[in-house]
């Protein structure tokens, strides 16, 4: 509501005088001065449909009582209004609508899931409602509905619906999904999946967020059942870890008996709340019911050491001391070089922090690097070059402010589900989208325009849309004289690429591509959001440079609703970055290089500064590559997966196997651990202290809900025993000691602290200084390198080209109900949804090949071959194919390309030349009856 155009309104509430903005409903006027009004149907994210009536109030205006009961959830205020809650006649009618309500209810509160936490049942208490007793006027028949339990997350129990219909306005509203609605008439109205199917034959996603509306047990989470009622389960705020958006939610821990018989607690499940400041209520599947894996039985428990092959258990103490002994005598025999080093985007700011002390300080080395390699590595090095910094511009708020979305690159409803309920809202509201991207993803199909361009021709669609800009003078040249340099490079450079130039290289109209220009260009606040269909290519900078180029060109940057907007993939990878988990930055983008950064981190750290080298370390490809030919010695992986997400997954394995000694810090024996010679066993999010950064920049506490599972300890820890065992004492006490040197030594984050999140929740970074605000926005008030740069950026094509032995393209992605490497996902209820990959491939070329939905298929590229069923689709490019990298049955990466973008050194896993065979399947293969294929 925006007050500052509305008028003033004054009302008195049971003797309170109120002054609210005009339009203000009387129940928000109350709830203003901490009144409490009942509801069952209302819902402040919701439209008001009023139907319930429990929060029906007296009113007088002008010396008159209003007539009848008005409910107050759809009565506006008026001056002079005198308002009464409380009194009889209310209370009297309150209880009776109740009494109706409970006269076709269950009569099962005994047993109910949602005792203690059903507002019915609570009002029903609050105003002294009761079952009607039998045979009076009010006791009524009650419904025999068969629960819906189909799928593995949600319970409907339609005998206990009110017919509130908050489900229903949730699914549509927010969701978009309109899955749930009403059906029939009269006594036997219910709310209905779709055509009255169960759940899991709709095109429900499970985000839950009719759990998380229901106010009675009609809708409730399966995995809860039996585990605590509400007066025993505490509630934990937290961060989400699966991807970069940065949903809030609360762990609900009840204390439990283990196999043992010990009680220990137990997270049980979570719970979203309206106050959480990125998605308020909203959660994706993953959020809401992806967390099994925290107490999964494949969690390492205790320290592993490999013996003739295998794997026994150890003391800490004795796998520490292994461990400080041959990294000791690595570094004595080869120096600091011989170490490569992964952070991990999946583990706090402070953990990559310590590590990065850990292996500049202790080990000696530059080489550290993370997954941000794999995904934004260009998205850093292209927008550092042309605005000074690296990182998403604009906050997620500012998609319901843009005029116009460019979306590139980005399965968004997938990948970031609750950030794509922004974009989808906003295209609901009349905001026109253009997707560009090979496959015709969900957004794709409800935008205004899909642009279902050729693999790897971005640049050049790119290009041309700068050229349209500035040969019909759609820029501002304002902006371009005040706030750029190079505009004249950048004209030469497109001169010649026009539309029709474009079109021959990416099959986009040419007239196609010059409205999406000139929306772009006209629009009064453009916005473009990107992902990994962008940056992993071999022309990943140059692709970045390319999208800079058309925000500088329009002047859509510095203001609400614009902006360059890169989605991060993981939940911490933006942390990981500004953590200085890069070979050549210290934290805070602090260059190696820089004399006077090595002297602040080493007066910091406590060494001689010629021990911290002043030489950029290697990236992770790099590291493996060293590795291979026998030049890196050794490696300690904390919380990555790179043989299942590097490309060229066999030349991963040759080059783990090459190491003299491995040592992976995680909370499970992955594929990459299987390499280890030393496993440390980690803490998930749940059972630690920290912070992550999120896709917006936002910096967020995450908070322990339980102790460590088993003998397993924090990552934080786990580096400084390490340390410790080498002769380096760390001084930190606990988490929010570290990030205390965090905001000391790196400027951006120089005004957090554990304690200030926790008093004034997140904030986005630059945020200097304790008293900072910090900063929602991004180059408001000019550049950080003084002016906005562009760039000449050539379009170059795909490193690998289709050919008559491999003739089609194969690209890679992420599916809806999986993350990353599948390590947490796949330990959950998700894995029962989704439980295998498959190949998507075009009709047209499913057709030439002889190929049916579930055929096997031999996928075969230059580095090596898979088997995988195949699925047939038209929302992807004929001479296409696509798969996730999910599975490790199907290890996709095993095809990828490793060529690299020279500037940024990320892999080209979007493209590479691919072909299929048919084979029979395995023996006695049956598909799996309801796995999910949204699009």
């Amino acid at each position: 509501m925006d007050t500052k155009k509305k008028q003033l309104v004054t009302l008195t509430i049971d003797g309170l005088e109120v002054t609210v903005p005009e339009g203000t409903t009387v129940l928000e006027a109350a709830q203003k001065v901490g009144i409490s009004i009942p509801t069952l149907c209302h819902d402040p994210e919701l439209s008001n449909p009023g139907s319930c009536r429990l929060c029906v109030v007296e009113i007088e205006l002008n010396g008159r009582k209003m007539r009848n009961l008005p409910p107050s959830c759809v009565t506006t205020v008026s001056g002079g209004m005198v308002v009464q809650t409380q009194t009889e006649a209310v209370r009297k009618t309150r209880k009776t609508i109740l009494e109706l309500l409970l006269a076709n209810h269950p009569k099962d509160c005994l047993r109910c899931e949602r005792t203690g936490n059903c507002r019915l049942q609570s009002y029903a208490y609050e105003y002294g409602a009761d079952f009607p007793l039998s045979g009076s006027a009010l006791d009524g028949v009650r419904q025999n509905y068969a629960f819906d339990d189909s799928n593995p997350f949600i319970l409907r129990d339609m005998n206990k619906c009110i017919l509130c219909g908050k489900c229903v306005r949730a699914c549509g509203e927010v969701q978009g999904r309109f899955v749930l609605d009403y059906a029939h008439r009269g006594f036997v109205t219910r709310v209905v999946p779709e055509m009255d199917r169960e759940l899991r034959d709709t095109a429900c996603v499970y985000c839950g967020s009719c759990v998380s509306v229901c106010p009675t047990g009609a809708i409730i989470e399966k995995n809860k059942v039996g585990k605590g009622r509400a007066w025993d389960i505490r509630k934990v705020r937290t961060t989400c870890p699966y991807c970069g958006t940065g949903c809030n939610f609360d762990l609900e821990i009840a204390r439990r008996s283990d196999s043992k018989g010990q009680m220990r607690d137990e997270v049980i499940g979570v719970a979203s709340s309206i106050d959480a400041p990125v998605n308020g209520r909203a959660l994706c599947v993953k959020g809401r019911f992806g967390m099994d894996f925290i107490h999964h039985r494949d969690r390492l428990t205790t320290p592993m050491i490999k013996k003739d092959g295998q794997f026994v258990e150890a003391s800490w103490e004795e796998a520490l001391t292994l461990a400080a002994a041959r990294l000791q005598g690595i570094r004595a025999e080869y120096g600091g070089d011989a170490f490569g080093v992964l952070a991990s985007a999946k583990a706090t700011n402070e953990e990559n922090y310590l590590l990065n002390r850990f292996a500049r300080a202790v080990l000696g080395t530059n080489n550290i690097d993370h997954c941000a390699r794999l995904c934004h590595s260009s998205t850093v090095a292209g927008l550092a070059a042309s605005f000074g910094s690296g990182a998403m511009t604009n906050p997620i708020e500012d998609i319901a402010k843009t005029d116009f979305m460019l979306v590139i690159g980005s399965n968004t409803t997938e990948s970031h589900p609750v950030l794509a309920l922004s974009m989808l809202r906003a295209i609901r509201q009349g905001t026109p989208c253009v997707v560009i991207d090979p496959r015709k993803t969900e957004l794709a199909a409800l935008a205004y325009k899909h642009l279902p361009l050729k693999p790897g021709s971005d640049l050049a669609l790119l290009n041309a849309m700068a050229h349209v800009i500035i040969t019909e003078r759609l820029y501002k040249e304002d902006f371009i004289k005040t706030h750029t340099e190079g505009f004249e490079t950048l004209c030469e450079a497109v001169a010649e690429t026009t539309p029709e130039w474009a079109e021959s290289i990416c099959g986009i109209e040419a007239d196609l591509i010059r409205d999406t220009a000139r929306r772009y260009a006209g629009a009064k606040r453009g916005s473009i959001y990107y992902t990994m269909g962008v940056t992993q290519k071999h022309t990943g900078t140059h692709n970045v440079m390319a999208i800079a180029n058309l925000a500088l060109l329009t002047g859509h940057i510095g203001r609400e609703g614009t902006g360059v907007n890169p989605l991060r993939g993981q939940n911490n990878v933006q942390g990981a970055c500004d953590m200085g988990a890069l070979p050549n930055v210290f934290p805070g983008y602090q260059p190696v290089t820089d004399a006077s950064v090595r002297e602040k981190f080493a007066r910091t750290w406590a060494v001689k500064v010629d021990a911290l080298s002043e030489r950029p370390g290697l990236t992770v490809g790099e590291m493996l590559q060293g590795a291979h030919e026998g030049r890196l010695k050794s490696m300690l992986i904390m919380g990555e997966n790179p043989v299942i997400s590097d490309p060229d997954s066999q030349h991963v394995i040759d080059a783990l196997e090459q190491l003299d000694f491995l040592i992976v810090i995680d909370i499970y024996l992955t594929d990459t651990a299987r390499y280890a010679d030393v496993i440390f066993p980690a803490c998930s999010f749940a059972e630690k202290e920290g912070t992550f950064t999120n896709t917006e920049r936002r910096v967020q506490r995450v908070r322990r809900g339980i102790q460590p599972v088993g003998d397993s300890r924090p990552d934080w820890q786990i580096i400084g025993d390490l340390a410790a065992a080498m002769g380096q004492d760390f001084p930190y006490t606990d988490p929010a000691s570290i990030m205390d040197e965090i905001a000391m030594t790196t400027p951006s984050y120089g005004g957090y602290s554990h304690k200030r999140l926790d008093r004034e929740g997140p904030l986005c970074w630059p945020c200097p200084a304790e008293e900072h605000p910090g900063t929602p926005r991004l180059h408001t008030n000019g550049f950080v390198r003084g002016k906005g740069k562009f760039h000449a950026v050539p379009y170059l094509p795909p490193a690998e080209q289709p050919d008559d032995e491999y003739p089609l393209i194969l690209s890679t992605g992420r599916r809806l109900f999986h993350y990353h490497t599948g390590t947490m996902s796949r330990r959950s209820g998700l894995e029962e949804v989704y439980p295998e990959e498959h190949l998507e491939i075009h009709p047209d070329d499913a057709g030439a090949l002889g190929l049916k939905d579930h055929d096997w298929i031999r996928l075969s590229t230059r580095r090596g071959a898979i088997e995988i069923p195949v699925r047939t689709t038209d929302r992807i490019v004929a001479g296409m194919v696509f798969a996730s990298f999910h599975f490790v049955e199907a290890m996709i990466n095993k095809l990828t390309n490793a060529v690299t973008d020279p500037i940024a050194k990320i892999p080209e896993l979007k493209v590479c030349a691919c072909r299929i065979e048919k084979i029979d399947g395995p023996e006695g293969y049956v598909p799996p009856a309801h796995k999910r294929v949204l699009w």
